[in-house]
């Protein structure tokens, strides 16, 4: 496995001048209050946003999108750009981009010699009509390099592998799989993209979908979907997510405290949300659990019914504990996304654990091929407590019994899991 040493300067010029923002931007987090007291800047309105509606299952037995997309108010990006568009408003990014991330992850260096001949798999419901276009104009506003069917890097195919058979169109996903594409690139920009489209949102038809991804030859694959626990889940993890050798991600969900599958697989990595701001810290960022409000913020949970995998040794959770990891998804501190397909063309910032799994499926990308034998979900255990990971140590998504299952400390608990990446050393074996 090639390992990168963290990318990790002094904290950054442009983010200097904020200053005292800084700790005024916690009012913000979670898009509840507004920040006062910038240096040189107006007072930000109060950050808004909407579910998708993919969040919200066109039929029964079918699994929810794990997305929020911003209506209004000033971003983190913004206050600390001096960007003056409203969020809502299409034409200028206002949420955070390719060097934000990767800067704030420790992935600068890896991203920019890592991930060549690497293929990233996207496994969304339903079709995508603008998912090339729209994704080349992200990539191009960037400046990364293309990725098109033509020159071999992005290919798009249905469950069953097809390329000219494809699900029908559907708006809300289509928003789902723009931002998971844009944020396989932003973290990974020199991997190839794999873009499996289920026919729907049943977990037949997506796990389909993941198996078609790993058939295909994807080390790495994204899922930003998730539903409620079923007896059933034991049975999906055998038919779906257990393939040695790939690192699968997965949403844990964007309800708050509770567990949801198939996060919860012990197969996969479930990738936790956390709102992610400059800071005057050496680091240059800081990060605290997503919460919006009781029933808004990443998922967390003790599994009812999946086994608890060996490499996981939290003992008040006898079973799957989830999650491992974590990314940012708070929208009031989400990413830059471009979409076209059933609304206004133009940039939008989104936010939900659908940003934080492709985030994580990016890194293990650049980390290198697991080993073939590998649950990839292990790696950041073996690297727990160090430096190869940033604690999350504030915080919490609900209320709980057992104070780790919801409430961040430090070391490991259930909102952030072992915390964000620091560069890529704790996702490799």
């Amino acid at each position: 496995m090639r390992t990168t040493p963290t990318d990790r300067p002094s904290p950054r010029t442009r983010w200097r001048r904020i200053g005292t923002a800084a700790a005024a931007a916690t009012l913000m987090l979670a898009g509840l209050g507004t920040a006062a007291g910038e240096a040189n800047a107006a007072v930000p309105s109060k950050v808004t946003w909407a579910a998708t509606p993919c969040s919200t299952p066109k039929k029964t037995g079918e699994l929810a999108c794990n997305s929020l997309r911003v209506t209004g108010g000033t971003t983190a990006f913004q206050r600390a750009n001096g960007v003056t568009p409203k969020a809502a408003d299409a034409t200028t990014p206002s949420g955070y981009g390719p060097s934000d991330l990767q800067d704030a992850y420790g992935l600068t260096s890896a991203a920019a010699s890592n991930g060549s001949g690497e293929t990233i798999a996207i496994v969304d419901a339903y079709n995508d009509p603008n998912a090339e276009a729209d994704l080349a104009t992200y990539r191009s506003y960037y400046g990364l390099s293309a990725c098109t069917t033509a020159n071999g890097c992005f290919k798009k195919v249905s469950q069953t592998g097809s390329t000219t058979s494809l699900p029908s169109n559907d708006t809300g996903w289509s928003e789902e799989i723009s931002l998971d594409l844009d944020m396989a690139s932003a973290i990974c920009p020199n991997c190839n993209i794999l873009l499996v489209e289920a026919k729907s949102a049943t977990m037949a038809n997506l796990g389909t979908a993941v198996n078609e991804a790993v058939k295909l030859g994807a080390k790495y694959v994204s899922n930003s979907y998730g539903g409620s626990e079923s007896s059933s889940d034991t049975t999906y993890d055998s038919s779906y997510f257990n393939h040695p050798g790939v690192a699968i991600t997965v949403s844990a969900g964007d309800s708050g405290y509770g567990a949801e599958y198939p996060a919860a697989s012990k197969y996969v990595t479930s990738v936790g949300g956390t709102a992610l701001t400059a800071s005057s810290t050496t680091r240059g960022w800081s990060e605290t659990v997503w919460k919006t409000s009781s029933t808004e913020g990443t998922g967390s949970g003790c599994s009812s019914y999946d086994a608890k995998p060996t490499w996981q040794t939290d003992t008040s959770c006898t079973k799957r504990m989830i999650a491992d990891v974590s990314a940012v998804a708070d929208p009031a501190t989400g990413v830059s996304v471009y979409d076209s397909y059933g609304i206004t063309a133009g940039w939008y910032t989104f936010g939900g654990t659908s940003a934080s799994a492709p985030i994580i499926a990016g890194v293990y990308a650049l980390a290198g091929t697991p080993g073939s034998s590998d649950y990839p979900a292990s790696y950041p255990y073996a690297a727990a407590g160090t430096s190869a990971l940033n604690d999350v140590t504030s915080g919490n998504n609900g209320t709980c019994t057992t104070s780790y299952y919801c409430t961040a400390r430090s070391g490991y608990d259930g909102p952030t899991g072992w915390g964000t990446p620091e560069g890529v050393g704790a996702f490799t074996g």
